[in-house]
């Protein structure tokens, strides 16, 4: 951020210039803070090591989660120098899993202002409204219209939560300054009679705004964003998943947009899958996969598995004969009715009756991908049949929070003797079974989405094709050192997601530039100094 003009109490009340208790005695003579402070300085490290040790006093993960929002108002430098330096530790409370339980209750929590809402109510006026955002140059937008909040459903404004989570990846992964990103929430309503009916709800209490209303809302929206920050990247999360095919397919060739739903989650699940080949020693084309779960992350890791194995020698129709879905309704099937359009192309002659451990018997996945929200749903002998046909059963429980995933890390090793590959999409602890240490680390969207928008907005893309999420996952699988495989981890560890962003970005705007779809001009020859140079640090400044 800019040098601050405030001073005195309105510049230690600007949490993002405040250095709180960090100004020198010569900084607090000349910026009128002299008396507004106690009298001895103190450095960033001890601020962080202060709030590191209020942080771990507290029990309950949701007020963690509350401590840290607060912390974040008062002093953004100590906040993100805090999440930076303890990844593993904050991210699950700053983010998944409890970052659940923030949305769900998030009217009754809301305390501090984060980004924007912009409700349907507003249209035709949304450019002018724009003009109100907190951040005067935006390069990164995550947007979310509150409808399928992780495993939680339609949760209305409170999925601001969500969106305003996301946007931490931007900053602690990929150098995102925090003044350049902006979380915006798209009020069009909400379904969930539990919040039309609570008086503390601080939304639009009426029934989803659908069909060309919603879209001309959208529509607007998005041209809005595009003339007021015209090189600015914008993710998509968890909109309803008709909608979120929908807003991708028309979208993604017009503006530099992409789906962390759809996308982010396959460039993750394509990464473990190249990790996993790793220690087979098999290719990607060799797997033949089964997904639990039909929705916005299935289907939309299915289809760059199909992109992949295409690009691995196999024909479309050869890829897509290896992957079968299974939703609540049994499996994706020709002789079913109700299979939407974006599913059929992976449907299959089957028994639309048949249970998820019968398809297994059926036709022997070499992977198993969890991504329903069904808590539970891989059990012991859905499990030990994998484990009967391979030798190194894949074995991915992705679905958050916690007490969604489709098993847990100690059931995967124990049901399969300890050969299962295993990852999952909310963090399980270390595992020791008969003797051997397994760490399975998560598959987080955050290895993918983050270098993916800081190289699209760096370039000014029109447009983010499939092919720079293949380019991801195997930065992010390259990135797993092969002492890291032999202890089960198939992702890097968290203290390479900086790099990994890096690369991705340089590898988001070469392509950029390669395909004409680089807005902006001049870039210099080194991608990778240009890149670094860009990237915020956690410093006072």
């Amino acid at each position: 951020m800019e040098h601050s003009s405030e001073r005195g109490m309105a510049l230690l009340r600007n949490g993002a210039a405040s250095k709180g208790t960090a100004y020198s005695w010569n900084e607090r003579r000349a910026l009128g803070l002299e008396g507004l402070l106690p009298p001895a300085p103190t450095t960033l490290s001890e601020q962080v090591a202060a709030m590191l040790k209020v942080y771990r006093s507290i029990s309950k993960p949701i007020v963690k989660r509350l401590f840290l929002d607060a912390l974040r108002t008062s002093n953004e430098t100590v906040f993100f120098r805090l999440l930076m330096e303890n990844v593993d530790e904050i991210l699950p409370v700053a983010f998944t899993p409890t970052v659940g339980d923030f949305c769900k209750g998030f009217s009754h929590f809301f305390r501090f202002p984060h980004g924007m809402f912009l409700s349907l109510e507003e249209k035709g006026r949304l450019r002018t409204i724009l003009d109100n955002a907190p951040c005067e140059d935006v390069d990164m937008i995550v947007v979310t219209d509150g409808e399928r909040i992780l495993g939680l459903g339609d949760l209305g404004i409170n999925g601001h939560g969500m969106a305003d989570g996301q946007l931490l990846f931007y900053t602690v992964c990929a150098g995102v300054p925090p003044e350049k990103c902006l979380a915006i929430t798209l009020d069009a309503g909400t379904d969930r009679e539990h919040y039309l009916n609570d008086p503390g709800y601080l939304g639009h209490r009426h029934k989803r705004i659908r069909g060309k209303a919603f879209d001309d809302f959208i529509d607007e929206f998005l041209r809005a964003v595009k003339d007021k920050w015209p090189h600015c990247a914008l993710q998509f999360v968890d909109f309803g998943t008709k909608d979120a095919f929908r807003l991708l397919d028309r979208y993604q060739n017009r503006y530099a947009c992409f789906s962390d739903n759809i996308q982010g989650t396959a460039g993750v699940v394509l990464a473990g899958f190249y990790s996993a080949a790793r220690v087979k020693g098999t290719r990607l084309r060799d797997e033949r996969i089964l997904f639990l779960g039909a929705g916005k992350a299935s289907t939309g890791s299915a289809r760059l598995l199909v992109e992949a194995m295409a690009e691995e020698g196999l024909t479309e129709e050869e890829a897509l004969s290896r992957i079968f879905l299974f939703d609540e309704k049994g499996p994706v099937s020709t002789t079913r009715d109700d299979v939407p359009e974006h599913l059929k192309p992976f449907a299959k002659n089957l028994d639309p009756e048949l249970t998820l451990e019968e398809i297994v018997g059926l036709v022997h996945p070499t992977a198993l991908i969890g991504l329903s929200t069904c808590g539970g749903a891989f059990t012991e002998p859905i499990v030990r049949r994998m484990a009967d046909y391979n030798e190194r059963p894949v074995i991915f429980a992705l679905s958050n929070p916690t007490r969604h995933s489709e098993c847990k890390a100690a059931e995967a090793y124990e049901w399969t003797d300890g050969r299962a590959l295993f990852c999952s999409g909310s963090p399980f602890p270390p595992v020791e079974y008969r003797g051997k240490f397994f760490i399975p680390r998560q598959a987080n969207n955050y290895f993918i989405s983050p270098g993916i928008g800081l190289g699209a907005l760096l370039s000014g893309a029109t447009g983010i094709p499939p092919k720079v999420f293949i380019l991801a996952a195997r930065i992010v699988s390259e990135h797993v050192p092969d002492r890291d495989l032999a202890l089960g981890s198939l992702f890097p560890p968290s203290s390479a997601m900086r790099e990994i962003s890096r690369e991705i970005a340089v590898a988001v705007i070469r392509d950029a530039m390669e395909s004409g779809r680089c807005a902006r001009t001049g870039l210099p020859e080194d991608l990778g100094k240009f890149v670094s140079d860009y990237m915020y640090k956690a410093d006072y400044r």
